[in-house]
């Protein structure tokens, strides 16, 4: 069975290695390959190569592939059928490739609440504050809303996207108070969490994605990027007394969520927990310190 990532930056991915571990585990062969924008070949190449790259894969029989930063909202058109939650998104992470078809999936949604349940499953929801309103930051505020967040206020410097976000999301979450920012620092003030969705504070965006001065003990704080695991935005908050999530959790349960898309075998998540841990060198049995999704 082969399988496989396209994506822009990716070689440091951990998701090759979890899914090829998992199927070891459970006694079968599995491929799972990288397709870096940014390394292809001699011409590079960017999201345009996208089509070219899934019409290849269906060539050489790929169970399905992967979708990461920054092609999840540009595979879209590309395929035959999106579910219902990656409809609701707007992006899709996961492509299974059956009978001739395209079918888009999202489980970055689910690995975050996953992650978030299992880590502050006592966490205040009362107003959420986001930073980011891409792929990421489409599944994070799906999933903390799923959660039952009773307010969220996102902040994107691209205002259409944002708007675009609020909408879809008050539409399928009537009930909760859903907005775009304004003011970061009034919304931080009244805020009882913070997600960050954006690529600020992978190894090649280093720094903070805000004043570090608007964090609060009181506030929780839960991250998308996982590499590294110790982001700039979680040492300043570990600092001011913030309880924090790292970007590990999601990582590995989109992974979980994708593994039995492909395979129609279910893995196990806490196998795969166990993997992460070894190949990043962190976290022990008691505690979960679990792509950017972005």
């Amino acid at each position: 069975m082969r399988a496989g990532l396209i994506g822009a930056g990716i070689q440091a991915s951990l998701t090759p290695a979890m899914h090829m571990a998992e199927a070891r585990a459970q006694g079968f062969a599995y491929r799972y390959d990288l397709f870096d924008l940014k390394h292809l070949d001699a011409g590079g190449g960017g999201v345009e190569r996208l089509a070219g790259l899934i019409d290849q894969a269906e060539r050489d029989h790929f169970a399905g592939l992967n979708i990461t930063h920054p092609c999840k909202q540009s595979v879209i058109p590309l395929l035959d059928s999106l579910s219902d939650d990656a409809a609701a998104l707007g992006a899709v992470n996961t492509v299974v490739l059956r009978d001739g078809k395209r079918h888009g999936h999202n489980t970055d949604w689910w690995g975050f609440a996953e992650a978030f349940r299992r880590r502050l499953p006592d966490a205040e929801l009362a107003h959420v504050v986001q930073l980011g309103a891409g792929g990421a930051g489409a599944a994070t505020v799906y999933a903390i809303l799923t959660l039952g967040a009773d307010a969220v206020t996102i902040f994107d410097p691209d205002h259409q996207r944002v708007s675009a976000l609020v909408a879809a999301m008050q539409t399928r979450f009537p009930a909760a108070r859903i907005r775009a920012g304004t003011d970061l620092a009034a919304s931080m003030a009244d805020a009882s969490g913070l997600i960050h969705s954006t690529p600020t504070g992978m190894a090649s965006y280093p720094g903070l994605p805000l004043d570090a001065a608007l964090l609060d003990a009181r506030q929780w704080v839960a991250e998308v990027v996982y590499f590294p695991l110790e982001t700039a935005l979680l040492v300043e908050a570990r600092r001011r007394g913030c309880r924090v999530i790292d970007g590990g959790g999601m990582a590995v349960f989109q992974a979980v969520g994708a593994f039995g898309l492909f395979t129609g075998r279910q893995a196990d998540a806490d196998r795969m927990m166990r993997h992460f841990r070894e190949l990043t060198g962190t976290g022990d049995a008691a505690e979960i310190r679990p792509e950017v999704l972005g």
